[in-house]
């Protein structure tokens, strides 16, 4: 396993949290990637004696459509600035009764149904498949789990596990879709993280999601009744809800660095042998598979 010591927790909030509250000693970077700008500025600071980068998903200012998001230039970021657990926080809606508003939903699978978005750091002469069969880290879930029932506010449930169906938007599911996902057994519906979660596995960073249910989807005869307020207010109220829950987490990840299969996704994986791989894609790809092949900027 790589050494974890000095590495660092990143944080990717979605719609309602562009801040993380409590983040002492904030200092706003700007990363050049190979895959162009990041959604907005990285903060890097510390939360409760861990060093966290935050990264607002859509940008600061709710800018950026979800097949907008350049989520290899976020994920690439990250792992330049040492993150090797991220967390993702995001609105969902859900496909199940028991799911209500302002319930949050630790999910442990994934069902993707977008088409637009890149998928992997790979291609351009360099060849690698990684194993998604459990494609959030286990072991950050769990962590994230007990921090969630350890200090969730009133009037919030937390749900551990479930499947995360992951649509195109920026619409939302007609009504026969949503009947549809609720078929498969879906607990909830979102538009970012198994896009997310597939690149954090490339990259090597254990992945763990908080889905955060702001309404119903369509499926359901209430929703009919739900309003934008309503929609708006339960987002919210599920920000405020997620700084006692990250504080708590922090604390955990302060006193115990968990490895994770996904620190080492790559040692079974890379198919090309880097010597056929061309130059340019090897420079783009040196921070991932340097622990395997050697620095390429020092051949």
């Amino acid at each position: 396993m790589p050494d974890l010591s000095n590495a660092r927790v990143g944080v990717i909030g979605g719609s309602g949290l562009y801040t993380i509250p409590g983040l002492e000693q904030v200092e706003e970077l700007t990363i050049n990637t190979p895959y162009g700008e990041t959604s907005d500025v990285l903060r890097l600071g510390v939360l409760q004696g861990m060093e966290t980068v935050f990264l607002a998903r859509h940008g600061h200012y709710h800018q950026l459509l979800p097949s907008e998001v350049p989520y290899q230039a976020n994920i690439w970021a990250m792992r330049q600035l040492n993150v090797r657990w991220l967390i993702s926080v995001s609105a969902v809606g859900s496909l199940q009764e028991h799911l209500r508003p302002r319930d949050m939903v630790v999910p442990d699978q994934f069902i993707d149904r977008t088409q637009q978005r890149p998928q992997s750091f790979f291609g351009d002469g360099c060849v690698a498949h990684v194993s998604l069969a459990d494609p959030f880290c286990p072991r950050l879930s769990e962590l994230l789990a007990e921090a969630a029932a350890a200090a969730m506010p009133a009037g919030h449930h937390l749900h551990r596990g479930g499947t995360y169906l992951c649509m195109e938007g920026p619409a939302f599911s007609t009504r026969s879709e949503s009947m549809l996902y609720r078929s498969w057994d879906c607990s909830v519906i979102g538009m970012t993280n198994h896009t997310e979660a597939r690149l954090a596995r490339e990259a090597e960073l254990a992945y763990a999601s908080l889905a955060m249910v702001t309404d119903f989807d369509c499926w359901h005869n209430y929703h009919d009744d739900v309003s934008v307020e309503m929609v708006v207010g339960n987002l919210r109220a599920n920000a405020v809800a997620t700084e006692p829950i990250l504080n708590r987490l922090m604390q955990s990840l302060s006193e115990q660095r968990p490895s994770s299969d996904a620190h080492t996704a790559l040692a079974d994986a890379l198919i090309t042998a880097p010597e056929h791989v061309p130059d340019q894609t090897r420079e783009r790809l040196d921070l991932f598979t340097r622990p395997y092949w050697g620095s390429f900027l020092q051949d």
